[in-house]
């Protein structure tokens, strides 16, 4: 039996980006169509060990056991709601306490066929920036995900949508446990490996990756001119708001994110979407409204209006109908293209971090002062 220091001494194949695992195939002197071949075994047919890769010698299985490991996070246990949301736990190999959590958003058709089938990744345990709303955020930050542990949460569930559904997962959101941006590499390293042929094949057009407002990376998504849809995280109009629920805003405030998202834009000719929570009598007046048209019109976007899904403990709560139609009349007088999205899962704990939290999630690290 293999030893902690011996699977420790081993390379981790989840670990390597595609470039990097064809040097790992030179390096052992193979030809070059096996780094493909193991790229597909890890990310296409999701194998959790080198047996199952059966066009691969016995030979060559055998040498790779003794030198690298495909470790894949574990499923813990799900919740499954009335309205088709499904809540899922993984715990990171050898990690007991180390959890992060996935949603899988279904849409379906008046014939109760599977139409959309979102799903909403972690990149994180925990998370540093301490929004205030956020139940992820009351953990507090332990580390961050590598790409393949990205990855192994979209597999699963993709496998699970079709076998249930028939087809796969059709979108991903990076919006779940932690801050994508801060967590750059590996979720851009996760999201490559996701739209490649040779894995889940997945549209760049269909993933979405949302910040609290980190201006640097913004300006590197730009930079590098990944493709990927990009989400801002904004949920209050003004810095005086957004300074009470989001420490983050302390550092890089509204006029530093203008000009994060105006470089966005100059670059890639690319429209952004900015997501607002609708807390009640916080940030849903119609003055409020006004100063989001505001920010709206930077650069083209648009605006989810989300319902926010209670949380214990965070005296914010759920606004109320007659506030958001007035809110949203607001946004239509400015031809504001805002859509509202409803919560979902209101009757599990579907809210970031919530299933961690019952589960004995410690606290972790945060720049939050209180």
């Amino acid at each position: 039996m293999a030893t902690k220091t011996d699977i420790d001494e081993k390379v981790n194949l989840k670990d390597l980006t595609k470039e990097e695992l064809r040097e790992f195939t030179e390096e052992l002197g193979l030809q070059s169509f096996r780094s493909d071949q193991l790229f597909q075994w890890l990310y296409q047919k999701g194998v959790h060990s080198f047996d199952e890769m059966t066009n691969l010698s016995k030979g060559l299985r055998a040498q790779l056991k003794e030198i690298a490991t495909v470790p894949t996070i574990e499923h813990v246990t799900q919740q499954e709601s009335k309205d088709g949301t499904i809540k899922f736990l993984f715990k990171l190999q050898g990690e007991e306490e180390h959890k992060v959590e996935s949603v899988l958003i279904p849409d379906f058709y008046d014939d109760g066929a599977a139409n959309r089938l979102t799903v909403c990744v972690s990149s994180q345990v925990g998370c540093v920036f301490g929004c205030s709303f956020c139940a992820t955020g009351k953990m507090g930050f332990f580390r961050s995900l590598t790409h393949g542990e990205i990855v192994d949460q979209v597999q699963y569930i993709d496998a699970l949508c079709e076998e249930r559904f028939g087809k796969g997962i059709t979108n991903i959101v990076y919006m779940g446990m932690g801050e994508p941006l801060h967590n750059y590499k590996a979720v851009v390293n996760s999201a490559n490996i996701i739209t490649d042929e040779l894995s889940i094949g997945l549209s760049p057009k269909r993933i979405t990756v949302s910040t609290v407002g980190l201006t640097k990376q913004i300006k590197q998504l730009a930079d590098e001119r990944q493709p990927f849809n990009l989400a801002i995280s904004l949920h209050a109009a003004n810095d005086e708001k957004r300074d009470e629920i989001m420490p983050i805003n302390n550092s890089m405030n509204l006029e530093q994110l203008k000009e994060a998202v105006q470089h966005y834009y100059d670059k890639l000719h690319r429209p952004i979407t900015y997501e607002y929570l609708l807390f009640d009598e916080f940030n849903d007046s119609p003055e409020d409204a006004r100063q989001l048209a505001e920010i709206v019109q930077w650069i083209p976007s648009k605006v989810n209006i989300i319902m926010y899904n209670d949380v214990a403990g965070v005296a914010l709560k759920r606004a109320r109908e007659k506030r958001l139609d007035a809110f949203m009349q607001e946004l239509v007088k400015r031809d504001i293209t805002a859509t509202v999205r409803r919560s979902r899962g209101d009757d599990i704990d579907a809210g970031c971090g919530q299933l961690a939290i019952k589960e004995g999630q410690p606290m972790g690290k945060t720049i939050r002062k209180n």
